[in-house]
């Protein structure tokens, strides 16, 4: 089911600046999502109830953002636009409704820079607007001397088992298909990476499949890669953490003991898990010659 709702605000000013992904803002054109990834932290929140079976559409979105970024350029308040941090912003009814792409056209006409996170194919139409806002975006100060792009482009991907993908995630492209799409993207002239978040334990996080990963992340010509671990959030029917461990259960129920150790009562996995992650990260990184991380 789609609705339409109207929004009085559209662009999110973050607290201070994410020190992975760089944005200062993002934009969610959308509430809900049609690819429906079982594991979606927002699962676990008010927005993510009946994600796969109500889709909201900001109908007002472009309205709302052209006054809100007229302010910001105003003040000189320039940052990175995330697109989009809780929901896909080329999920299927974007071939219709073009509401990313107009949105795109207002951040270019500001000069926002933005960092695309989309497991989508559908990121390659917009090439031409992400060209312009790449070459005209303004990057705010702190970081002119170290990034001089004004368009990130960044592919999620869990797992690379193009059959487990289906399972948890069943409404997004396979996995090489975003490969492919990213290596577009680079061939065009893009900065791209891939962000493997989340990384599944005791699955996906095994040490081959971390080596393949990068590896393979590597060959499709990414300039960076993110790892990061999987959070479970709720108890409710919808929540992510029900789901994920229904997913187990039907598939991996050896795996539940040894994730109820890792988990306990947290949504994040221990620390000790969390570090080893980021070291084996470091290696592979090292390893495969690419960056971990946009800057590093």
């Amino acid at each position: 089911m789609i609705k339409e709702i109207m929004v009085k605000s559209v662009l999110n000013k973050h607290k201070k600046r994410d020190n992975w992904f760089l944005d200062d803002y993002s934009i969610n054109p959308y509430s809900g999502c049609s690819f429906n990834c079982i594991y979606c932290y927002t699962r676990g929140s008010k927005y993510g109830e009946n994600m796969g079976n109500v889709l909201s559409v900001k109908i007002n979105a472009e309205e709302v953002l052209d006054k809100q970024l007229k302010i910001r350029r105003n003040k000189g308040e320039y940052g990175f636009i995330a697109l989009a941090t809780s929901t896909e912003p080329y999920q299927s009814i974007e071939k219709k409704l073009k509401l990313t792409r107009k949105l795109l056209e207002i951040i270019l006409k500001y000069r926002f820079p933005v960092h695309i996170l989309t497991k989508s194919t559908l990121v390659l139409r917009d090439l031409d607007i992400l060209k312009e806002i790449d070459e005209k975006g303004i990057i705010p100060d702190d970081l002119k001397d170290k990034l001089e792009r004004g368009v990130i482009i960044n592919f999620s991907i869990s797992t690379l088992d193009d059959k487990m993908a289906k399972i948890l995630e069943p409404g997004a492209p396979a996995p090489y298909e975003r490969l492919k799409t990213m290596q577009k993207c680079k061939s065009a002239g893009f900065l791209t990476g891939v962000s493997y978040i989340p990384v599944l334990p005791y699955i996906s996080d095994l040490d081959n499949e971390l080596d393949n990963m990068v590896k393979t992340a590597r060959q499709y010509g990414a300039d960076f890669v993110f790892i990061g671990s999987l959070t479970l959030f709720g108890n409710r029917l919808s929540d992510c953490k029900t789901l994920y461990y229904r997913f187990l259960k039907k598939h991996y129920p050896n795996l539940v003991p040894k994730y109820k150790k890792l988990y306990r009562i947290f949504p994040q996995p221990s620390k000790e898990y969390r570090k080893k992650l980021e070291e084996k990260t470091t290696k592979l990184c090292e390893k495969y010659g690419i960056r971990k991380g946009i800057l590093t």
